[in-house]
């Protein structure tokens, strides 16, 4: 279990905590490209590390990410005027472009040199492949975009999915990579007769509970969880955390494809779950985000990508497909069985009162590796891992049959390091 004080170093996330400087030192996915469609469109709200900003897209199609309050008095940009290659205070007429400046102030003398003073809080933004990132950092010239291989490989915004989640992100985090969880709260119902003898569902559901091995990483933490297949192998479920708040979860044959989650926090009780596949056919099958209903987005600062399925309606919770067997909780979705049950903790969820077991090694080695890199960079300026080195996210996960005599990480390198070579982004 964790302290409270670690408990409140690991969650808190905002611009004067240890752990939210340490997230700003990267490019945060904020916001997906078809939400700003054209240029001139409609502002939108956006909250990301506890900070209310708003999103425009300009004239020439650049995106600006400013803070949300207009900095002569305070009123909303939400409310402004995009045009013209800025974003214009309704209060007094004040514009803004994308780097933050005031290049307009309409209700001062002709003469007068004040709005070359003023500026409203910008922070640089790039777009890529469907995603606006943004970095919220301190750097003059941002580090580069991570190569995560599965935002280099789509260019649709629609296969990227975001859900939005009222917790604390390390919730969100800890649910999707607690891999023991999914031969319980998503297939618990499921018997090993049902698949096919040597397939990956029938060890999985054969044995439920693993063993582990954990492991350190350029990239933050990985993890192996292993099963008895047959008497000369194991049945691994390779997954990785990737600093700040990646995960790429242990699902599918091992190298055959890229995937990706995010959790962003919105604040330190909200989040933004991305998902990021290159092939959707197969997130659809793996995700069971088919039986989820969108909500319409709307203009609140957590009015967006928001799902039918919510506290308020104990996520459709179906109690007699839950004692029929027919489904082992009852809630419709994988991924919204996910939400429901990180959701229940709390917003956020207090540590001191957990009582860990040895399938839970992932989460207590990742608790501290990112309390560590975020005291270092605290304390004595150590660039957290990835900042500055895109290419140790070109990684790999899934599962994969490994004979018993092998170091697993060694032997299951081939698959992990399965990155496109043509994505390299120099070359795009």
């Amino acid at each position: 279990m964790l302290s409270h004080e670690a408990n409140e170093y690991l969650c808190r996330i905002g611009p004067g905590t240890p752990m939210g400087r340490m997230m700003r030192q990267y490019w945060i996915p904020a916001i997906r490209s078809d939400e700003l469609s054209a240029p001139d469109c409609p502002p939108i709200r956006l909250r990301l590390l506890g900070e209310d900003l708003v999103g425009f897209r300009a004239s020439s199609g650049e995106v600006g990410i400013v803070a949300e309050n207009c900095p002569h008095r305070g009123a909303s940009l939400f409310f402004g005027r995009n045009e013209e290659e800025g974003l214009r205070c309704v209060y007094h007429g004040w514009k803004f472009d994308t780097s933050g400046a005031c290049v307009d102030m309409p209700n001062e003398p002709p003469e007068s040199n004040f709005k070359h003073k003023v500026k409203v809080t910008a922070y640089a933004a790039k777009e890529r492949n469907g995603i606006i990132w943004a970095y919220m950092g301190p750097r003059s010239v941002p580090p580069p975009l991570p190569d995560l291989e599965a935002t280099l490989a789509n260019s649709d915004p629609t296969k990227v999915r975001i859900i939005s989640r009222a917790c604390n992100w390390m919730q969100g985090w800890e649910g999707e990579m607690d891999t023991v969880h999914a031969a319980f709260l998503h297939g618990g119902a499921n018997q090993p007769d049902e698949y096919e003898p040597g397939s990956f569902g029938y060890y999985h559901y054969k044995q439920r509970a693993p063993r582990f091995s954990v492991l350190d990483t350029e990239w933050g933490t990985s993890y192996g969880a292993y099963r008895p297949a047959e008497d000369d192998s194991h049945y691994w479920r390779i997954g990785h955390y990737l600093f700040p708040f990646y995960a790429m979860q242990p699902t599918g044959t091992m190298g055959s494809e890229a995937k990706l989650n995010a959790y962003v926090p919105i604040d330190d009780e909200h989040m933004l779950q991305w998902e990021c596949y290159v092939s959707m056919q197969d997130a659809t099958a793996r995700t069971g985000d088919p039986s989820a209903t969108w909500l319409p987005n709307t203009s609140g600062r957590y009015g967006r990508w928001n799902i039918e399925q919510n506290v308020s309606n104990d996520y459709l919770l179906d109690r007699d497909a839950q004692r029929t067997w027919k489904s082992y909780t009852g809630i419709p979705g994988i991924r919204q069985q996910d939400v429901a049950v990180t959701e229940s903790m709390g917003r956020i969820y207090d540590r001191t009162r957990e009582r860990l077991g040895t399938s839970d090694v992932l989460i207590i080695r990742t608790r501290r590796r990112l309390i560590d890199a975020a005291r270092a960079f605290e304390e004595r300026g150590v660039i957290p891992p990835g900042v500055d080195n895109p290419t140790v996210y070109r990684v790999r996960s899934g599962e994969v049959i490994l004979p018993r005599n092998v170091d697993w990480w060694e032997a299951s390198a081939e698959y992990r390091e399965r990155f496109d070579p043509s994505l390299e982004p120099s070359s795009r």
